[in-house]
């Protein structure tokens, strides 16, 4: 089983703070086996809230007390593991009761992103939970899922890193964690044949099961050609009304389904940067989507990032989802975009500085500047700009001009 160092330290600070911890994502990002790594060699019971016997014990505090006297000890001292407890009815108050009376007893809970958790825990376990967010595998993680010594290799780089002899598996392993994304089932798979089948499989599991429920029957062809025209649109300015056209979904409806997307962790969607409300683009957000994996199967196409007409979608999706993960506490993503043409693809902000990001899935032959980019750090006084490539790592016209596998080392 390997482990996500990244988030068991978010865990273990969590249980520093309070006495339950909830890991939110999607379906098969790797939540109960962080949670199972999390507790090896300590007390634990584990329940699946999906198991309609396992639900009953939590309707009365006098029943899950018992049952946890019995299959952990007496004084409640270790830690109870709750597998998608969403499906539990009344689990928040019950987990509130148990804390408050036990306090040696600590919870870690995983669940599906459905869309009533964050309400539960907002009614019922307010000030008494850490929520950790799981998202699919960095390129790091992809590397130690894949490789110990390539993963180890990696970790002895930094953003200093030159293209070279020694970096060309690594690269190449990068473009294809482009093409099949970060769930670690199809991480693990060596052939691209079954990431494939993997893929397909929570497609059809987590996509069309687990989402479609929220997705009214009449509504069900409509819903599926938006999916289809959100994977089209990575990096593109979401308009509902035409997606709301094309796709034959109510203009409301159609707001809802994009919003039951990105709460279940299928798409991102980022809101733009605002300087002055004059030149910039409406609020219009950008879609991206979670797992790399699922949108190339949405659009059926596995082809290498070289034979792509949509490469660059692609590459500027990666690059997101890595600084994502990495904007830390109060961090925000967004883009910028005038009436004028003007574009930059990210600004970072986190709660000391900023960054500008320009994404280029180009090999480049010599650095280059980007005039946008060095206008619009000038006008808002970002000293940090950085032009991620596929080859070329150096410092030009004070942009730091970064290859793609290294975004998180920035």
């Amino acid at each position: 089983m390997q482990k996500r160092e990244f988030y068991l330290k978010k865990i273990e600070n969590g249980f520093k703070q309070t006495s339950i911890v909830v890991l939110i994502g999607a379906r098969q990002v790797g939540k109960t086996s962080l949670m199972k790594t999390f507790v090896a060699g300590k007390k634990t019971v584990f329940l699946n809230g999906q198991d309609a016997e396992i639900a009953a014990l939590f309707q009365k505090l006098s029943l899950i007390e018992q049952y946890l006297k019995v299959y952990l000890n007496e004084e409640l001292n270790g830690f109870l593991l709750v597998d998608e407890f969403q499906y539990i009815n009344g689990v928040s108050t019950m987990l509130k009761l148990l804390v408050d009376k036990h306090e040696k007893l600590k919870i870690l809970c995983t669940g599906s992103s459905s869309l009533d958790i964050l309400q539960k825990v907002e009614e019922s376990l307010a000030g008494r939970v850490r929520i950790v967010e799981v998202l699919s595998l960095s390129f790091a993680e992809y590397l130690q899922f894949y490789d110990e010594k390539l993963y180890a290799l990696f970790q002895a780089f930094d953003a200093n890193t030159e293209s070279s002899a020694l970096t060309l598996p690594i690269e190449q392993l990068f473009a294809e964690y482009l093409i099949y994304g970060g769930f670690p089932r199809a991480a693990l798979a060596k052939s691209k044949e079954d990431k494939a089948e993997i893929l397909n499989d929570i497609y059809q599991t987590y996509l069309m099961h687990d989402v479609r429920n929220y997705v009214k029957n009449e509504h069900s062809v409509g819903f599926n050609k938006l999916l289809r025209l959100l994977s089209a649109q990575i990096g593109n300015l979401v308009n509902v009304n035409e997606l709301s056209r094309e796709c034959g979904l109510p203009y409301k409806v159609c707001e809802e389904y994009l919003y039951l997307l990105e709460q279940m962790y299928i798409i991102k969607l980022i809101e733009p940067y605002f300087v002055n409300k004059r030149k910039v683009i409406g609020k219009m957000k950008k879609v991206y989507f979670c797992d790399l994996g699922l949108r190339n199967l949405i659009e059926q196409n596995f082809n290498e990032l070289a034979f792509r007409a949509d490469n660059g979608a692609v590459f500027e999706n990666g690059i997101l989802l890595s600084l994502w993960r990495n904007k830390g506490v109060g961090g925000s993503l967004q883009f910028y975009r005038t009436t004028d043409g003007a574009e930059v693809d990210f600004v970072l902000s986190m709660l000391t500085t900023k960054a500008a990001v320009e994404c280029k899935c180009k090999t480049l032959d010599k650095p280059i500047s980007v005039q946008a980019l060095n206008r619009f750090c000038e006008e808002e006084n970002i000293a940090h700009k950085f032009i991620v490539n596929l080859n070329l790592n150096t410092v030009h016209n004070g942009a730091k001009l970064i290859q793609g596998f290294l975004t998180d080392k920035m």
